[in-house]
């Protein structure tokens, strides 16, 4: 009888659903423990964050309830950030 994953011998891919989601509490120091695919907006606002290779925050306003973020970010800054319900897709 097969696994309960029938993708386990597939690569993991950008475009392919997250295998790992994690909550994401905001912080302005505090480093994200895993770069994720995306982020997912649970309750709508303003998220702040570093992306994984940039080097200034990115401001993204009127982020919709349920709206994913095709970013991979480094942190989501608690500064500025009224987004909540925020989940890493990684």
């Amino acid at each position: 009888m097969p696994g309960i994953d029938r993708f386990e011998y597939f690569s993991d891919t950008m475009s392919g659903p997250s295998r790992a989601p994690f909550a994401i509490v905001p912080s302005d120091t505090v480093e994200l423990s895993v770069a994720p695919k995306a982020l997912y907006v649970g309750t709508g606002g303003t998220v702040v964050l570093l992306g994984l290779d940039a080097t200034a925050d990115t401001v993204f306003k009127n982020v919709a309830s349920g709206q994913i973020i095709d970013v991979r970010a480094r942190f989501v800054r608690a500064t500025g950030t009224t987004a909540g319900d925020i989940v890493g897709l990684a």
